[in-house]
């Protein structure tokens, strides 16, 4: 096995181990992993369109729609017309949204900083700047074809 191979294999598994924690850990909240950076996503910028959360949550529309749909059955986000075009929705998260959002968000930042503590200031640093790095190419090189079809 190549070392790029290896290096491959690290990631996924580190991605795994990551996302089966947060998996563990917002069930707690109930949520799911998607549904909380959905409130993460839309906290961020309120206003955005489902089309804007689908670019970032890597999925389609009608997955957001059907995110979004269980997010305001819940109270949680509500979607409001575009001032300019009301046929654009806007999301927004409701007062028990940012209440909601804002307690998992601390307790999940305090559960982060307990998971990556075996890395010390510099090794963080080194490793934040190498994903960076290889997340931008790897956007790069998705075909336009594909990105698009996730709009």
């Amino acid at each position: 096995m190549t070392n790029l191979a290896q290096l491959y294999d690290l990631i996924k598994e580190t991605f795994l181990l990551l996302d089966f924690g947060d998996r563990q850990f917002l069930e707690q909240f109930d949520l799911t992993v998607p549904r909380y950076y959905a409130l993460v996503h839309i906290a961020t910028e309120p206003g955005l369109s489902p089309s804007r959360l689908s670019r970032f949550m890597f999925c389609d529309k009608s997955n957001v729609t059907r995110l979004v749909q269980s997010l305001e059955r819940e109270g949680l986000v509500e979607r409001r017309p575009d001032g300019f075009d009301g046929r654009v929705q806007q999301l927004y998260l409701t007062a028990a949204g940012t209440a909601h959002y804002t307690t998992v968000a601390a307790a999940h930042n305090c559960y982060v900083t307990q998971r990556l503590a075996a890395l010390d200031a510099a090794q963080v640093e080194g490793i934040r700047d190498g994903l960076g790095r290889l997340n931008q190419a790897l956007a790069a090189s998705i075909p336009m074809d594909k990105a698009a079809a996730l709009n």
